[in-house]
């Protein structure tokens, strides 16, 4: 039995009152100061960890303005804040032990949207990619462009000044920020906009702290014009932060913006920023190279630039790879082939736009002529890609570079700490080559990517931090890194920002460093925001790279054994995809839902981490403790565990923490197939589990959930019972005090009676052995999963009448426990057991030579997943089944009308990410087009929308994208399901009756069918 942990009690709290002061005051945001949300908001992407002391997530300006307000006065005068955005900065910009301020959760509304004159104002919490879609209908795009859009706020972009592919051609964040309203320290809420000369006199006249700052940074770079036009290097990237270079603009107005781009939340809180904005390019196409070798793809790079294509983004050897096993590979592969005899150790990618399409082949046809026949021709050859869903995937590859970098085995991982440097581009190429054999030289792996017309390449050497001698690397790849990077004019930090490598900032600014203490002072002469980021504004010291605490020291504590016995959460890089915002994609539905991050794969992943390292400190190993579970006499610790779960001095544990997150859980699996590094929250969340309810009391749902497949038959037999119980109001009630809700109803059709009445034999090995090895091989065993079977049996027999039609013999299944359920609660005793029975049963079927088909997709994947080391044999998908037997399905012409659309489990979407294609595959050869809903996750997820705590949750997620898709369906709309927890929530919620694409199938093949009103009002069981 586990003990009882306690969370660290290390971190200093703030000033005694200060968050009852803030609700006095009327602050109206949420306070968190639990253990949970400060371990999650301790890291970034970056190497550090530093815990908070609590997270404020202000709802508008004014609670901005209440707490600068609070901060003021005498009692909470030493308390320090730091501002975070989409918190996937890989330098530690937001990270402190001082109190987060972050505007993500609540700050996310689009305020304004001018067509006309090409302007946003938005708050600060509005990620970029949510903007661009709300400007979309208008033609219009917020055009800095970075791997991390679809959870990067704006806030953040501006406090890095952030920018990515295509910086050439559209520039940085600063390039358009119009206007940004700030909220000072001393409470002062300012719009700073662009300033003549007429209205800067205006202001630097005011005697209070907003005219001072614009008296001193006038003043500075008035004075100082001459030695910051030769400190500045004159880059694409250049010096972010406090720009002194670009104050004075070049029609001579004065833009205080400049020096609050890239600032870090160092010098204000920003509340609101009005945004230039720019017509969407109406043609793109993509020219993929492929090299042998990276050193003359970025050789070549220069070429490209100067055949003004748009951008150009080149990819090593070591990404390339990795995204080959990565979700999006299906969709692009064909892009990237294998040459004769070797693979690609590079490649370039240039984009070419147009206004049309004329344009766009002549410009095309510019590129791919001097590619053809240049002189200094040395690819190895290229494809074009045409049309914005190929173009997106391509660039979806792109951006996922950074998190599949941390897609390896083992501890030594690449990680973030020199990776944005940004050189001249005319001299990428050698310094490149001298920043290879520095790391070749350490004897590190590493890989590269980014952006090679602007100058800019990512580089992540790959280091295990938990060694004293990789720790030491650290420090000094960096100071060799800032002394190349200082011989080719270039700068350390070309794109992500400053941090924790604040300590160089006074050697690259030179003598104009004391420049920058003024501005800060002049903003924060406190030094209460964001302190010792960038500049302080006196003798304090500035971050150091090896200052701030590890993520390694807590991995070292942990042991690499047990970090890589619970799949991959402490290998979670803080690349934040789970954070993205987009209603459509799968990952992450409980984030979507909620807006917190303790309930994302990136914040489960951090509570599980520590969890471990509170078990290592206490010496338990998890994985032993487990066995010790399962070799116990069940129920022999009931009385402990009612003990423990009742007694006072438990409430703090912080496993309670770690449960509250991952009760939320929807076990969809979207992070195990879409996490670029492949965190599986599904998979520790049942070990944890696990430990957790052998010494505490379950809830009595879970067994009653654990047992449905082995109680299911007997169900069955008592179903107008059962059916009273799910379908009336007090048996309803009463199944809510079981912790259960939204249950189905069982229909009057049996599967097993029905299939008996249609000859169909079950599958034991004597049936099976039986025919000769020819007929075989035209049989087919579907592997009815209990919910199907029971719940919904129309798709086995749909199944069964396709396979005759086919010319093929149906069996069916015997009755098993898949155990799915089991594992999702933790019952892994109990599911290794059931999985080891089913695994014999099936394999022994396998091995007569006989196809294995599943009906749902999430019981099917289970095979391969949790079954993974118990079960050899493949249990087909259905389109798996019928892409492999396209010859033998016919269509009936009458049956294909209407216009048909496919919504898929998000499990198989992630899990399986050729499933998609191979049902439209199957569709296609029968003559019909299907469309792919672009759908999230509907909410139910297997037994998750059965619960009665999860089904606010479970509604929330359905409303987002399902139900949308639902509503806009006409009459000729024929909308198909893979899911059976899909069909069931759509059943509970609309009173549709969506149905399968076997049924659909089987339909088409028959004269009879009549597939129409397949999504209308479900007739009552």
């Amino acid at each position: 039995m586990i003990p009882r942990l306690q969370p660290r009690d290390s971190i200093p709290l703030p000033a005694a009152g200060f968050f009852q002061r803030l609700v006095e005051a009327g602050f109206t945001g949420d306070i968190e100061t639990g253990a949970a949300s400060r371990t999650v908001f301790s890291t970034d992407n970056s190497i550090y960890q530093v815990e908070p002391n609590g997270i404020l997530f202000p709802r508008n300006v004014e609670d901005l303005q209440v707490l600068a307000a609070a901060l003021s006065e005498p009692a909470f005068r030493e308390i320090r804040i730091a501002p975070r955005g989409g918190g996937t900065g890989t330098n530690g910009q937001s990270l402190t032990s001082g109190i987060v301020v972050d505007c993500s959760r609540h700050m996310k509304s689009i305020l304004d949207i001018d067509p006309v004159r090409r302007i946003a104002r938005v708050q600060a919490g509005v990620v970029k990619d949510e903007l661009n879609r709300a400007l979309k209908p208008y033609g219009l795009f917020f055009a800095p462009e970075l791997s991390t859009s679809n959870r990067a706020t704006i806030g953040g972009m501006i406090s890095t000044d952030a920018c990515g592919q295509g910086s050439c051609l559209y520039g940085k964040t600063s390039n358009h920020v119009l206007g940004l309203r700030i909220v000072l320290m001393d409470g002062s809420d300012f719009w700073s906009r662009p300033l003549d000369a007429e209205a800067l006199a205006g202001i630097a006249a005011r005697e209070d702290r907003v005219g001072d700052i614009h008296r001193t940074v006038e003043r500075i770079a008035r004075e100082k014009h001459e030695r910051i036009a030769e400190v500045f290097p004159k880059l694409n990237r250049y010096m972010t932060g406090y720009d002194l270079a670009h104050v004075r603009r070049g029609d001579g107005c004065f833009d205080l913006n400049a020096v609050l781009c890239g600032s870090e939340g160092t010098l204000a809180m920003i509340a609101e920023a009005e945004l230039n904005l720019l017509p969407l390019p109406a043609h793109a196409a993509l020219i993929n190279i492929r090299y042998g070798d990276f050193n003359t793809a970025l050789e070549d790079a220069r070429n490209l630039v100067a055949l003004k294509v748009a951008s150009v983004e080149t990819v090593d050897e070591t990404v390339l790879g990795l995204a080959k096993s990565d979700i999006v590979w299906t969709g692009i592969a064909r892009f990237f082939p294998d040459d004769p005899g070797s693979s690609a150790s590079g490649i370039n990618i240039a984009e070419v736009l147009a206004d049309d399409e004329e344009e766009l082949e002549r410009k095309l046809s510019a590129v791919t002529a001097s590619l053809d026949t240049g002189a200094t021709t040395r690819h190895a050859g290229y494809t074009i890609a045409r049309g914005h869903a190929d173009v997106e995937a391509i660039w979806s590859m792109r951006k996922r570079a950074v998190g599949l970098l941390g897609n390896v085995e083992g501890p030594v991982r690449p990680v973030a700490f020199v990776e944005d440097t940004a050189v001249p581009p005319e001299n990428l190429a050698a310094y490149i080559r001298e920043f290879r054999a520095l790391l070749d030289g350490a004897g590190l792996s590493y890989g590269m990517f980014g952006h090679v017309d602007a100058g800019v390449l990512h580089v992540r050497p790959a280091l295990d931090l938990t060694g004293d001698d990789h720790i030491r690397l650290v420090r000094e790849i960096s100071d060799a890194v800032v002394a190349l990077t200082r011989k080719y004019g270039g700068v350390l930090w070309g794109e992500h920002g400053k941090g924790v490598r604040s300590e160089y900032v006074p050697e690259f600014f030179g003598d104009l460093y004391p420049s920058l203490q003024e501005i800060k002072r002049a903003f924060d002469p406190d030094n209460r925001l964001n302190p010792g980021k960038i500049a302080t504004p006196s003798g304090e010291a500035l971050t150091k790279i090896d200052d701030l605490p590890l993520r390694g020291d807590t991995d070292r504590i942990i042991g690499n054994e047990i970090r890589s016995a619970f799949d991959n959460a402490a290998y979670c890089n803080g690349n934040g995809a789970c954070f993205d915002f987009d209603e459509t994609s799968p990952m992450c539905p409980s984030y979507k839902a909620t807006r917190d991050r303790r309930f994302s794969p990136k914040g489960r992943a951090a509570l599980m981490r520590e969890w471990l390292r509170l078990l290592a400190e206490k010496g338990i190993d998890p994985r032993q403790e487990a066995k010790r579970l399962r070799r116990r006499i069940p129920f022999a610790s009931l009385a402990r565990r009612a003990f423990n779960s009742l007694n006072p001095a438990n409430r703090d544990d912080f496993s309670h923490e770690v449960r509250a997150a991952m009760d939320t859980c929807l076990a969809c699996k979207a992070c195990a197939g879409q996490c670029p590094v492949k965190v599986s929250v599904p998979s520790f969340r049942s070990k944890f589990l696990e430990l957790y309810y052998g010494r505490y009391l379950r809830p009595l749902k879970d067994p009653l959930v654990a047992a449905i497949e082995t109680t299911l038959p007997f169900v069955r037999r008592m179903r107008p019972a059962y059916n009273l119980v799910v379908g009336t109001r007090a048996g309803r009630t009463m199944m809510r005090m079981t912790g259960l809700t939204s249950l189905p109803r069982l229909p009057q059709i049996s599967l097993a009676k029905e299939a008996a009445r249609l000859g169909v034999p079950l599958a034991t090995p004597q049936s099976i052995e039986a025919p000769s090895p020819q007929e075989r091989q035209k049989s087919v065993v579907f592997v009815a999963d209990a919910f199907t079977a029971y719940f919904d049996p129309d798709v086995a027999l749909a199944a069964i009448a396709l396979a005759r039609k086919m010319g093929l013999t149906p069996f069916l299944a015997a009755s098993h426990v898949n155990g799915k359920a089991l594992h999702v609660h933790g019952y892994l005793g109990r599911f290794e057991a059931a999985a080891k029975r089913t695994a014999r049963y099936l394999q022994r079927l396998d091995e007569a030579g006989v196809a294995l088909v599943g009906l749902d997709p999430s019981m099917t994947l289970a095979f391969r997943s949790e079954y993974k080391g118990l079960l050899k044999a493949t249990v087909l998908l259905p389109q798996e089944w019928l892409a492999a037997n396209l010859d033998r399905l016919t269509a009936s012409p009458s049956a294909i009308k209407g216009r048909f659309r496919l919504m898929p489990h998000c499990t198989e979407r992630t899990n399986a990410p050729a499933s998609v294609a191979q049902w439209q595959t199957v569709f296609d050869s029968l003559g019909v087009e299907l469309q792919a809903a672009q759908t999230g996750c509907c909410g139910m997820a297997g037994t998750f929308g059965h619960e009665a705590r999860n089904r606010q949750i479970a509604e929330r997620l359905y409303a987002l994208s399902w139900k949308p898709e639902l509503d806009a369906a006409g009459d000729a709309d024929i909308l198909m399901a893979t899911g059976y927890s899909c069909r069931s929530q759509v059943k509970e919620i609309d009173g549709r009756r969506l149905p399968h694409p076997l049924q659909v199938i089987a339909g088409i093949m028959s004269e009879t069918a009549d597939l129409r009103h397949s999504h209308k009002t479900a007739p009552p069981s």
